[in-house]
């Protein structure tokens, strides 16, 4: 499966973005689907995840109560939603997909297939 990240951009603090990743070659709704980011100087770290069929999400304690994430299967798109951003939130945020029956969780080495990365700036 391949993925498209976008929707990134330039927002001021208390702004939104929303994010879409988008599926080709395989139908996603097979996959689970985590974002990540990567600010300057960083590493990658774990931002909300979600499950195939969509029931199941998790959040980075960071994000929680600002970004949702959800899916539409009959796009083959994830979707993350970010309000209420921060400076601190500015970042490149990636998707990442692991088939279902693989185990799966906040770590990248748990997902297999990754997108390009769109970049979130948020200015204070």
């Amino acid at each position: 499966v391949q993925l498209q990240a976008s929707g990134g951009g330039l927002v001021q603090a208390g702004g939104s973005l929303r994010l879409s990743c988008a599926a080709s070659g395989r139908t996603l709704r097979t996959y689970n689907v985590g974002w990540f980011r990567q600010a300057p100087g960083k590493e990658r770290e774990f931002v909300a995840r979600i499950n195939g069929g969509g029931s199941r999400t998790d959040y980075t304690d960071s994000v929680k109560g600002r970004f949702t994430i959800s899916r539409d299967n009959a796009k083959d798109t994830v979707y993350l939603q970010m309000n209420s951003l921060k400076p601190e939130d500015t970042a490149v945020y990636y998707c990442a997909a692991r088939i279902w029956t693989r185990t799966w969780g906040r770590e990248s080495n748990e997902y297999d297939y990754w997108g390009q990365g769109t970049q979130v700036t948020v200015s204070s």
